[in-house]
């Protein structure tokens, strides 16, 4: 065990220094994955791993290194990448003329221990936020339990242990479907999918903590209740379980692929194919492998792997197909559905295109509600082929649901480590998230056009619980303005607020819904955020609780989308008659 990693880097850089004069003679043993206790001068090998910035002259070096390297993050502005290979690899690279630094800082964190947290039951050891495989699935389970009329979980297909034949390990790839069943359909639709990469651990807890927060504030919340009331929800939070199981087995693993050992490769911590250069959209190009050790290998063909098919074969029987099979034809105005994969780590909003640098034919709406995620989670927003975003990626999950079905897809990169503190994640990277996910569903009705249209925030009802009056004054902020691409270039034009308009017990889009005009608080629609305000007569409503939906017009004719509040018509005005009063 290394008792001082920055004597354990001294080591490393002493040795570095050596090669460049004598060359490099290492045993060629068989990897091991990185482990203090092998770690020392006498034992050092070619295969050991460490994390090096790899410096890049133009996009086709950042191009090379992609498809060949296990890059974890990209600085153009800097121009290097950050990424996790051995010294054998660092040799190869060198001689071939690159500038390669080992990373001292990140390279000491992946040998350092885990520190142990006190009296911890549940969770990865050291990481008590994050569930194992088996603890998602169980939560999975109970919420399909606990909320029998609004989750559904559905068995989408295997993981590549489970399908292989003869293999006593492997595991369902299990789907959420929250819906308020009593209330028929069709429905628009979003679906959210998590850890293709098996170290990206945020990403599952984020997904299965949405799903939980979408339940227990249904009947809580206005905005959530009637989102499960008009939306399916479909969630899929671990795409990649038995990765997941090896890397909750060594703690601070490097391993991103799936376990599938029969294309070539059968080295431990190597095998596996990358789930997100699988799929069947543009499988094979740039920022891919077809050598089955590397990191970003793409398996022997396109959709080859079961945990592929499942997500495919799913995502395909919830979404119609809205799109053109030419490149260049856009999905239709009217398109509905949003797509989202949750990744780690960069803090980025990525939309199609990956697999090229020219803009999709739906660019300017995809980046619009880019933006529109950038405002919630405060994540730089970007085309992810485009230069100076990431890099070019094929067969991705995002470019196929976008390619093939004309979905609007994003990639959210979050946070800044695989191994993300519970405190980084608990404080900032899930309460960062879940808002921009409720507006993900509120806007898979009409992705490429009500992003376009104003935010309606800040919806009160004076009063809320009412008796006698027949009148109750709605207010509300109309804004055209919450955006953010969080300085990426470019800027997202905005208009000034020109409607407004509420209904009641129903979105405005149900067939035979009324709607009320609102009129401007100040007198004049005029500006880019403004007051709205009406008169609700509540003569006929029925006693109970009813919804008030409020949605604003700007310039350019965009509806936003709704946002919701509670009206409580009360039948009883003495409280010694309240229904829950006992009179014996």
């Amino acid at each position: 065990m290394v008792k001082s990693p920055k004597a354990f880097l001294f080591r490393v850089l002493s040795i570095l220094l050596v090669t460049f004069t004598v060359g490099i003679d290492f045993q060629a043993d068989s990897y091991v994955q990185a482990s203090p206790d092998i770690l020392s001068m006498e034992t050092l090998t070619a295969d050991d791993i460490f994390v090096w910035r790899v410096y890049f002259s133009n996009l086709e070096e950042l191009d090379y290194l992609t498809s060949r390297l296990d890059v974890w993050s990209v600085d153009h502005w800097a121009g290097y990448l950050v990424a996790l290979f051995s010294l054998a690899e660092w040799q190869s690279l060198t001689q071939a003329g690159y500038r390669v630094d080992i990373d001292e800082e990140r390279t000491q964190r992946l040998y350092q221990d885990i520190p142990s947290v006190p009296d911890q039951v549940n969770g990865i050891p050291g990481f008590p936020c994050y569930r194992t495989v088996e603890e998602t699935q169980v939560a999975m389970t109970t919420l399909a339990i606990k909320f029998p009329h609004l989750a559904k979980l559905v068995d989408i297909g295997n993981s590549w242990e489970k399908e292989k034949p003869g293999n006593p390990a492997g595991y369902d790839i299990f789907a959420l479907v929250l819906t308020n069943e009593n209330i028929p359909g069709p429905k628009p639709k979003f679906f959210l999918m998590a850890e293709s990469h098996a170290r990206e651990l945020a990403t599952t807890e984020l997904a299965i903590r949405f799903a939980e927060y979408l339940l227990v504030n249904y009947n809580v919340d206005p905005d959530i209740t009637w989102l499960l009331d008009y939306y399916e929800v479909h969630i899929v939070p671990m795409a990649n379980p038995d990765g997941r199981k090896k890397v909750e087995a060594i703690p601070h693993a490097a391993w991103r692929k799936n376990t599938d050992n029969d294309d070539g490769c059968t080295t431990a911590g190597l095998y596996g194919t990358d789930l997100n250069r699988n799929h069947s959209f543009k499988w094979g190009g740039v920022g891919s492998s077809g050598i089955a050790c590397e990191a970003t290998y793409r398996g022997p063909s396109q959709n080859s792997e079961p945990e592929t098919r499942a997500i495919q074969t799913y995502v395909n029987s919830i979404f119609p197909d809205q799109r053109g099979n030419n490149d260049n034809y856009p999905a239709l105005d009217d398109t509905t559905g949003v797509f989202i994969t949750l990744h780690s780590f960069g803090e980025l909003v990525l939309f199609p295109w990956g697999w090229t640098s020219n803009p999709s034919p739906n660019n300017t709406d995809l980046e619009t509600l880019g933006r529109k995620f950038g405002y919630f989670n405060h994540y730089v927003v970007c085309q992810s082929g485009e230069s100076g975003c990431i890099y070019q990626t094929s067969g991705s999950s995002d470019d196929w649901a976008y390619g093939r079905l004309g979905v609007a897809a994003y990639t959210f990169e979050m946070g800044t480590e695989f191994f993300q503190s519970c405190s980084v994640f608990e404080n900032t990277i899930l309460p960062d998230n879940l808002p921009a996910l409720v507006y993900a569903i509120k806007s898979s009705r009409r992705p490429y056009q009500n992003p376009a249209g104003p935010d309606t925030v800040n919806v009160t009802l004076t009063p809320s619980h009412i008796t006698s009056s027949t009148l109750v004054d709605l207010t509300a902020t109309a804004n055209d303005t919450r955006y953010n691409d969080n300085g990426w270039p470019g800027s997202e034009p905005t208009q000034n607020i020109t409607a407004a308009r509420f209904s009641i017990d129903a979105p405005a889009w149900i067939t035979n819904t009324i709607t009320y005009n609102m009129s401007p608080s100040d007198g004049a629609f005029d500006e880019r955020i403004e007051g709205i305000q009406a008169n609700l007569d509540i003569t006929g409503l029925a006693p109970g609780r009813h919804t008030i939906f409020v949605e604003s017009q700007d310039g350019n004719g965009n509806w936003g989308v709704p946002n919701a509040v509670f009206l409580w018509v009360e039948t009883y005005k003495n409280p010694i008659f309240l229904p829950w009063t006992s009179l014996d």
